[in-house]
């Protein structure tokens, strides 16, 4: 139903006032009602004698509420009735059938067809005052309520839109899968339209290569810019006297650069970690981060799975914090899995968490056949399976590299 043309509200609706259309054949009983209603200035009164007008009248002034004689020439009101109910534009528009007597054969009918009230005319001027207003003001407020609705249908469509654009940007950020003696895979799927999940990895110079994944605390916008924000630094180079090529001085240069009192109150988790392609060495920090996962051994049987991890707190909590770093050899065909607390942090259908222990043993199985692209997939569908297909409550961020 369109609102009729007014003066807007504080609200940002149309403010509407109270529109009388009467129908009826007899002049006498329109200029009684218009008599009736002349002490109420905010009160639009319109009086039609031609019924066979009354759909064409009525869609044109767009009344609040329609008095309406039962007995007129030409159309039978009763049938009246039933046009205005089956008319798109008025269907909804309180009516109020007029009578010369007290049916209640007739009024039944009439309800039945879709009629709100019915009066004996003439009525007395307060009753019928009293009536318009009731059934004018139930009608206005129910315009006004999808008035409201549809703006807030609009803009949530808007926002829906423009977080749509912040997805796509986001998921722009992330890597290409690397291919040659170095190669790598992820899977990233935020539990909402926008995660606090981001992760990377690029050349810092010919012989490194610098790996890492954030987790932003919470979710919806203000985590996505956080993490939209801390990952461009570690791409771009841009922490202040920091050598990207050692993860302790990565992290607390996030630290310094990220505090959360400066961020709404929020901090996030990070694993960094470097690769020396010349040494095969890999120097890595944690900052509050779950451990990454490497598979290495001697040979593609993968004899070894080493969690690693350092002690050390989440970014942006405290100023003072320290970071440190380890290192260790990855051996030829080593396999490293970086992921946030998202894809083991989740609970089957009786509340129990799945245990880190069964997680770890399931991912390590991709480690048994290199370049089992699927064994990504296989371990979406794994925490899946778990929580019996729920949606997921966290991010599922899992970035692999085999070497």
């Amino acid at each position: 139903m369109t609102a009729h043309p007014g003066a807007a509200s504080r609200h940002g609706w149309t403010e509407l006032r109270i529109r009388v259309l009467l129908i009826d054949d007899q002049l006498m009983v329109g200029e009684a009602v218009r008599r009736m209603l002349a002490t109420c200035p905010d009160i639009d009164f319109h009086f039609l004698r031609d019924p066979t007008k009354a759909i064409e009248v009525a869609t044109e002034i767009q009344p609040t509420v329609i008095l309406q004689d039962l007995v007129m020439p030409d159309i039978d009101g009763l049938t009246l009735v039933k046009y205005m109910r089956a008319h798109p534009k008025l269907r909804t528009v309180p009516l109020i059938v007029l009578s010369t007597r007290e049916d209640p054969q007739t009024k039944a009918e009439a309800f039945q067809l879709g009629a709100n009230d019915y009066l004996v005319k003439l009525p007395d001027r307060v009753e019928l005052e009293a009536r318009i207003r009731h059934h004018s003001k139930g009608y206005i407020n129910m315009l006004q309520r999808d008035q409201a609705y549809r703006a807030l249908k609009k803009s949530q469509e808007a926002l829906a839109n423009e977080l749509a654009h912040a997805a796509d940007y986001i998921r722009s950020l992330l890597p290409q899968p690397m291919q040659g003696e170095i190669t790598s895979d992820w899977r990233f799927v935020p539990s909402t339209s926008l995660g606090g999940d981001s992760f990377g990895h690029h050349w810092v110079d010919e012989d490194h290569l610098a790996m890492y994944l954030l987790d932003v605390c919470g979710h919806g916008i203000g985590p996505a810019l956080l993490s939209i924000s801390a990952i461009n630094v570690l791409r771009s180079h841009t922490l202040p006297n920091v050598d990207f090529r050692r993860p302790d001085e990565v992290l607390a240069g996030l630290n310094q650069s990220f505090p959360m009192e400066q961020h709404n109150g929020l901090f996030f988790t990070a694993w960094y970690g470097v690769f020396r392609k010349s040494t095969r060495e890999l120097v890595y920090a944690s900052g509050g981060h779950p451990p990454a996962i490497l598979c290495t051994g001697p040979d593609r049987n993968r004899t070894r799975v080493l969690p690693l991890r350092t002690p050390s707190p989440v970014i942006g909590g405290f100023a003072e914090s320290t970071f440190h770093a380890e290192q260790c050899q990855v051996e030829p065909f080593g396999v490293l899995y970086l992921f946030s607390d998202g894809v083991y942090e989740v609970f089957d259908r009786d509340g129990e968490r799945l245990p880190f222990e069964t997680f770890a043993e399931e991912l390590t199985r991709g480690c048994q056949v290199s370049g089992e692209s699927s064994h990504l997939d296989h371990m979406l569908d794994f925490v899946r399976r778990f929580q019996d297909s729920k949606p997921l409550e966290d991010d599922f961020s899992l970035l692999e590299l085999r070497f």
